[in-house]
This record gives structure tokens, C-alpha cells and sequence, in this order.
């Protein structure tokens, strides 16, 4: 029965992997205009900011502090694109840590094989209500970062 046990988890390993790596690529579909925003529009704006700061009139630290003055906008924009990712990377894995609580509860109850099916579907609900908010999590960076399409 542990090898049936073990084959069971594996497989369900190999479907977590597939279902969250369906995640990962439709947040890079949904999010590469803000990726492209930060990496290129703002990149740009910066590296021609700071290369105005070269002034041989200037002193040294001048040069730096307006250096530093153009780095803002796009350090800014990336933070905040982190800290909105970690947030529905976090919301992510609450939802699938509820899943799992349901798995370990229907293992206990010796419900058998129906505790994979139960993960299965509670996993497949969880991905599908996480993909669903991404389109709104764009929405709402395109706005903060005034992009538009």
C-alpha cells in the first residue's frame, strides 16, 4: 500500500508542477507590457536622466546625487511590481495550503484514493480563481505606472 501511496503523491507532484507552471506562464503573458515598462521605458528615461548628470562643471557628488535623482521613478516601479507579486504569490499559496489541509484531513478520515481527487480539485479551483485575478492585478499596475495600451 506505501508504494501505491508513493506513486500517488508522485503523481500529484507532477500535476501541482504542471498546474503552477500554467500559473507562471500566464502571469508572464498577462504581465510582460508592465515588465516591458519597467525594463525598457523607464530604464530608458533613466539612462538618459543620468547621463545628463555628466557635467564636468559638476562636483563628484553632484554627478551622484543626480544619479541617484534619476534612478527613483524606475526603482519605485520595480519595488512596487515585487511587492504586488509577492502579494498574490502569497494569496496563491494560502489557497493551495487550504488544499492541502483538505488532502491531510481526507487522508486521516481514510477516505483513500478520493483524498487525491479532492486535492486534485481543490487545486485546479485554486489555480483557476488565482489566474482569474491576474487581469485585474495588471490593470491595477498599468494604472499606478500611468501605461497605456
Amino acid at each position: 500500500m506505501d508504494h501505491i501511496a508513493a506513486l500517488e503523491q508522485q503523481m500529484m507532484s507532477e500535476r501541482l508542477k504542471k498546474k503552477l507552471n500554467e500559473v507562471n506562464i500566464a502571469a508572464e503573458t498577462q504581465l510582460a507590457s508592465v515588465q516591458d515598462h519597467i525594463n525598457f521605458t523607464l530604464q530608458q528615461a533613466y539612462f538618459k536622466c543620468a547621463y545628463e548628470c555628466f557635467d564636468r562643471n559638476r562636483k563628484h557628488e553632484e554627478i551622484g546625487n543626480c544619479v541617484e535623482h534619476c534612478s527613483v521613478p524606475v526603482v519605485r516601479a520595480q519595488q512596487h511590481f515585487e511587492n504586488e507579486m509577492s502579494k498574490f504569490q502569497e494569496r496563491m499559496n494560502r489557497s493551495l495550503m487550504v488544499c492541502q489541509d483538505k488532502f491531510e484531513t481526507a487522508k486521516l478520515q481514510q477516505i483513500g484514493s478520493d483524498a487525491v481527487n479532492i486535492l486534485e480539485s481543490c487545486v485546479d479551483q485554486s489555480i483557476q480563481e488565482t489566474v482569474k485575478t491576474l487581469p485585474h492585478l495588471v490593470e491595477r499596475l498599468k494604472s499606478n505606472f500611468s501605461i497605456r495600451d
